[in-house]
Parts: C-alpha cells; structure tokens; sequence
C-alpha cells in the first residue's frame, strides 16, 4: 500500500502491509517499512482509500476541503469577536 497522507514521514513509498487491528479510534493498517519498523496507520491515509472528491476536483489547487475552510472562518470570526469584546471592556 502507498502512504498518500502528505505529512506522513513515509508519504508515496509503497510498504506490505502486514495486519490490521482495531482500536478505539477505528481501524488500524500494519505497514512494514523495513526489517524491524512497523507502522501503524489508518486506512484513510494510503491508497487503500477512495480520493476525497473535493481534493479530486480542485486537481492539486487546494489543500483544504471546502466544510472545513468553511469550519475555519466560522471559529475565527467567534474567536475574533470574543476579543473584540474584551477589548471593548477594557476601555
């Protein structure tokens, strides 16, 4: 399998993937990268995973989905009138 996760310390080497397990945060991919090195990682990080289609359209031009992009200008615009607020308070 291919680790397709851009900030994985092992991203496009294509490793055996040796077992599966599961945890409380879902399943789990054994990847073998060499003789002793076992990595744990899950599945959604190789190409075991169907591509996000938002990261398939922009065709390499946006790094963030469009909801999560969406999520960020949300909590700065909470966090910025929060200290907004504050520094209203203090005058």
């Amino acid at each position: 399998m291919r680790i397709t996760h851009p900030f994985h310390p092992l991203f496009s080497r294509l490793l055996p993937c040796v077992g599966r397990r599961y945890n409380r945060h879902g399943e789990r991919l054994l990847l073998q990268a060499d003789d002793t090195a076992v990595w744990s990682v899950p599945p959604q990080w190789t190409d075991l995973a169907n591509p996000d289609p938002e990261v398939v359209m922009g065709n390499g031009r946006a790094l963030l989905r469009t909801v999560d992009l969406l999520e960020l200008a949300s909590l700065v615009g909470r966090l910025s009138g929060k200290s907004a607020s504050r520094s209203l308070g203090k005058l």
